[in-house]
């Protein structure tokens, strides 16, 4: 075991010692070797003694992750080679980093080692050392979590990426803080989860108290939202963090008309102007979300992205100029109005009956498990006959999913040429927040994405098998 004492304020050695082992329900983990953590050099110049770990965090900036090495019997939640996230418990009020208000490092760790000076945090400063498994959280990917671990790979960096979330947990904060990402505060006990995290780089979500005309189920700015802090908690949220870049706020998503946005632009403006009055504090930055709606079906009006554009900017222009505030930079978030019409959905036709007099259903080989928003909040869609495109329709149908759900019906009313076992139903504008909520129900493996351009055709994600499923089962 490689380790670093301190023998007096002029004499540090690396030295080796024993490596500790792991008992029942412990995990034994393993530091980077690299580089020598600040806060543990400034104990080595104050003249104290004890020894440190010569270490380079797997996250850098976060002094608590690394590599399980070995599990101790009873241990489930992770495996050798795992990459963990440390989440140390409660603090002891007594040491040193209590008293430096770095309460994230201190007690119920089970550190082996010598450290003399700090016994309940014996050898911290190694590079190997013991915890409960319950205090071990892995870390997927190579940096960081879901969403934020897609966008990573994808090739964006950590200034053109927002974090958001109403229920942002601890390991995810960690990754944003990481990945230098601007994180949305939706909530007033996040903040001191944030700053202990590191996240360097936040804005607040308020909620303006604003119903869009929209679904409920997408409405995100009304009073009782579970997203964004009412004004006066937003309020406070500038009171404890007045470093905060700016403001977010989304008023909803699916919107085919700029009402609501325009009036949801004046009413930040004004609440911009009191953050000024009362706090002293303007925003830099003012995130104006998304929502931006897409035309599913011919009687749906179309909504040009340049024109939600132009209107938003155009309105934050003039309602900021009118309170006298400092123009901000502005970030929207465009997300379905420019993935969703680049996506089709191919299906094979299965059973074709007749329910009703006026009703016959087209079965096919997905539903509710690969697109759930007609069961989720009534999401309406056309389709056609890709392999019979070019002929006249012959009736009206019903285009039912193959799930145990009278409520698997992917389109209440579409005309097509009658339709046969083994033909290709393609449903266009579903790029968005279909495949991305995806389920597996009843079994079904969802569905392989496929990129086509130019009449090229390049598979981007593989269908997947009953044995992808298998493996997931203990």
């Amino acid at each position: 075991m490689l380790a670093c004492r301190i023998h007096a304020k002029d004499d540090l050695r690396i030295e080796q010692a024993d490596i500790p082992s792991a008992g029942p329900g412990e995990v034994l983990l393993r530091l980077g070797a690299g580089g020598i953590c600040g806060s543990d050099l400034h104990y080595y110049f104050e003249g104290r003694n004890g020894s440190f770990v010569v270490r380079e965090p797997l996250i850098p900036g976060h002094e608590a992750s690394a590599v399980v090495a070995a599990v101790g019997s009873g241990v489930t939640r992770v495996k050798p080679g795992d990459k963990v996230a440390v989440s140390p418990s409660h603090a002891c009020g007594r040491c040193d980093y209590c008293r430096e208000g770095r309460e994230q490092l201190c007690s119920n760790m089970k550190f082996l080692g010598s450290a003399s000076l700090f016994p309940h945090v014996q050898g911290m400063f190694r590079e190997y050392f013991v915890m409960g498994e319950r205090q071990c959280y892995p870390v997927h990917g190579d940096i960081s979590l879901g969403e934020l671990a897609f966008a990573q790979r994808a090739g964006f960096e950590g200034d053109r990426l927002v974090v958001h979330g109403n229920n942002k947990a601890d390991v995810e904060l960690r990754a944003a803080a990481e990945a230098g990402a601007l994180v949305a505060l939706d909530s007033l006990d996040e903040i001191d989860r944030a700053v202990a995290a590191g996240v360097r780089r936040t804005m607040i979500r308020v909620t303006p108290g604003i119903e869009a005309d929209t679904h409920e189920a997408v409405k995100t700015a009304h009073h009782g939202s579970k997203f964004g802090l009412p004004p006066e908690d937003a309020l406070e949220a500038l009171r404890r963090v007045p470093e905060t870049e700016g403001l977010h706020v989304h008023v909803g998503s699916q919107l085919l008309h700029l009402g609501a946005a325009l009036m949801t632009v004046d009413w930040l403006a004004s609440f911009a102007a009191r953050a000024r009055a009362e706090l002293g504090w303007t925003p830099h930055i003012v995130d104006l979300g998304g929502g931006l709606g897409v035309r599913h079906v011919p009687e749906e009006p179309d909504f040009a992205v340049d024109e939600f554009v132009r209107g938003l900017v155009g309105e934050l222009e003039r309602a900021w100029h009118l309170q006298g505030l400092p123009e901000p930079r502005l970030i929207l978030e465009p997300g379905r109005s420019l993935v969703a019409r680049a996506g089709v959905t191919l299906y094979s036709v299965g059973t074709v009956k007749r329910s009703t007099a006026t009703t016959t259903y087209v079965s096919v080989d997905g539903g509710m498990s690969d697109n759930p928003r007609p069961a989720l909040y009534g999401a309406r869609y056309t389709a056609l006959l890709a392999n019979r495109a070019d002929e006249e329709p012959a009736a009206w149908y019903s285009v039912a999913g193959k799930h145990c759900e009278s409520g698997d019906v992917l389109i209440e009313r579409v005309e097509l040429p009658e339709p046969r076992h083994g033909d290709l139903l393609a449903v266009p504008v579903t790029g968005a927040y279909t495949l991305a909520m995806s389920s597996s129900y009843n079994a079904v493996p969802r569905p392989a994405a496929v990129l086509v351009r130019g009449g090229d055709a390049q598979l981007i994600r593989r269908r997947e098998t009953i044995d992808d499923l298998l493996a997931l089962e203990a």
